[in-house]
């Protein structure tokens, strides 16, 4: 079957049923309004990207402390979940699915988003260099995170585990486990951020601990088949490094084996960045051809897609479903546009982070 007709055909990424290949990428904008509960905009956001095979939220953050930019909307409050509800139900009513990405930053949040918890957590205090956007809005230094104790790490389990069950409160059609990016889960997997001597540290299969333990004790709340989790191998955004990236990420995958998941996403490295960045990593390896083979489940691949290399991969077999993000902000309807070969909007990234309704729900459809 050619790719464009494998592009709008249904898959089932576990139990999850997509009517199409086509995946809305989680995309951080930064509208949360007071409390970290979703903005009101963001139910017509969501809807206007209905037709999307599956929506991924933007990163929700499962706890304050989890949190690393002003305005990103969380998941562990009754508020946030009564607003993510009316999301969910919006979204269902439009013929789509939606499943919810759990976040916890780890060392990449600043200490005036969470001043009562003080200073970020992560495996080790270590800081990441460069800055980060503090709750007034200003660049800031890295601080030195606080390492996580095993006390520390057991609670971060039961955020996970309350998060999942507001998530499935809310109606979710699953929940990804955000473990890319430089955040806190990937920061544990990696030894440029994880240097531990614990049973969370030091060897691969111990650094692999923590994602283990969270994916089960999401799995107490959702099936297993409706649990994804998200990679980045080779990513190097928020100051990521590893000694061995392909044995380490082979490992994972061997792990997430075991798990039967609805679905692994993984991140293309060539793709240097997370967000705003238009970076091209021509060199970079394909995470696709490296890791597809070894993953026995479903696969999502992300990063700087446009429709004819998505056709392409899903045709080739390297790839379930194909992750769209920019041209899912300035496109709601870019399923319609890529089965009628319409123009897509060009997007705007002064409007990415932040605001109201300009950039975020006044993109035109077809």
């Amino acid at each position: 079957m050619a790719g464009i007709e494998v592009m709008f055909t249904p898959v089932s990424l576990g139990s999850i049923q997509l009517k199409n290949r086509l995946v809305m990428a989680p995309l951080t904008r930064m509208r949360a309004i007071a409390g970290d509960v979703p903005t009101p905009l963001a139910k017509t956001y969501y809807t206007q990207r209905a037709s999307a095979g599956l929506i991924i939220t933007e990163a929700t953050q499962i706890s304050p402390l989890g949190r690393g930019y002003p305005a990103t909307p969380g998941i562990y409050s009754a508020q946030q979940t009564a607003a993510w509800k009316e999301i969910v139900e919006a979204v269902h009513e439009k013929g789509g699915s939606i499943v919810a990405q759990l976040w916890h930053v780890g060392r990449i949040s600043h200490s005036s988003l969470h001043p009562e918890q003080g200073l970020p957590e992560a495996p080790s205090a270590i800081a990441a260099s460069g800055q980060t956007y503090g709750a007034d809005w200003k660049l800031h230094d890295y601080e030195i995170p606080r390492a996580m104790s095993v006390d520390d790490i057991a609670r971060l389990l039961k955020e996970f585990e309350l998060a999942a069950q507001n998530a499935k409160t809310a109606g979710f059609d699953g929940i990804e486990i955000h473990a890319a990016n430089g955040y806190l889960l990937d920061q544990f997997l990696q030894d440029g951020t994880n240097q531990r001597t614990d049973q969370y540290g030091g060897s691969i299969e111990n650094r692999l601990r923590l994602l283990g333990e969270v994916i089960e004790i999401v799995s107490t709340v959702f099936p297993s088949d409706q649990v994804g989790v998200r990679l980045s191998p080779y990513g190097t955004f928020n100051d990521m490094e590893d000694s061995d990236p392909v044995a380490l990420f082979t490992a994972v995958i061997h792990k997430l084996n075991g798990y039967k998941l609805a679905y692994i996403h993984m991140i293309e490295p060539r793709s240097t960045s997370s967000g705003g960045s238009d970076q091209v990593n021509e060199g970079a390896p394909i995470t696709s051809e490296l890791f597809r083979a070894a993953y026995q489940g479903k696969f999502i691949t992300a990063g700087g897609y446009d429709q004819a290399m998505g056709e392409q991969v899903l045709e080739e077999g390297l790839a379930d479903a194909v992750a769209y993000g920019r041209l899912y902000i300035s496109n709601p309807d870019l399923v319609e546009r890529f089965q009628q070969n319409a123009s897509l909007n060009p997007c705007n990234r002064a409007t990415f982070y932040g605001g109201e309704e300009v950039g975020y729900t006044d993109y035109p459809s077809l």
